[in-house]
């Protein structure tokens, strides 16, 4: 079911890096079909993330991975590849999910002290089978957005608590409370004790 929504990513290659130096320079140079090849490439990968950023949400994942790639294209000329096209891409689709979580109103009311925690046990539980990849899914989406996007930038695309306390504007001990939070969070709601 996970695969109707999500492509699966792929992993990224030594050849693809070369190849997209040259997608790069063609797509600045106006190949539109360059971009496109650079896009179908690495919107898979980007998109599950966002997905998971926004909370399952598939529209705003894909608002989110539309506007990154619209400001990659404006931005490309510029593009030095001091970093992975993949890695700068990434980083674009991170952006712009937080910002359209910063923007939504439920981003600040999720994470309002005891009433945002009132909000999340209100929640309605899922019927679960222990352990599996769509119970987490769906334990994942009920997290409050602060807590869920520190928690998938965190523990599953391997952010250091600087960085996403840079990127979300909060403290670095603020970051490590969330991902404490959102991690009993997912506790409670798979059923552990422990």
């Amino acid at each position: 079911m996970l695969n109707a929504t999500m492509p699966a990513p792929r992993t990224p290659t030594e050849a693809d890096a070369l190849d997209d130096h040259a997608l790069v320079r063609a797509a600045v140079g106006g190949d539109m079909q360059a971009y496109e090849r650079l896009y179908r490439r690495h919107s898979p990968r980007l998109y599950a993330v966002l997905w998971r950023l926004c909370g399952g949400q598939a529209a705003r994942a894909e608002d989110a991975l539309q506007e990154a790639f619209l400001q990659a294209w404006k931005a490309l000329p510029g593009f030095r590849f001091d970093s992975s096209l993949g890695t700068w891409l990434h980083r674009l689709g991170v952006n712009a999910a937080l910002m359209e979580l910063r923007a939504n109103a439920t981003w600040q009311a999720c994470d309002a002290g005891e009433e945002g925690r009132e909000h999340v046990a209100t929640l309605a539980a899922h019927e679960r089978c222990a352990g599996t990849a769509l119970d987490l899914e769906r334990a994942l989406d009920t997290l409050p957005p602060r807590a869920r996007a520190v928690l998938v930038l965190h523990d599953i695309e391997g952010w250091k608590h600087q960085e996403i306390a840079d990127q979300l504007q909060m403290a670095v001990g603020s970051s490590k409370a969330q991902l404490h939070r959102a991690r009993g969070l997912l506790r409670a709601r798979l059923g552990e004790t422990a």
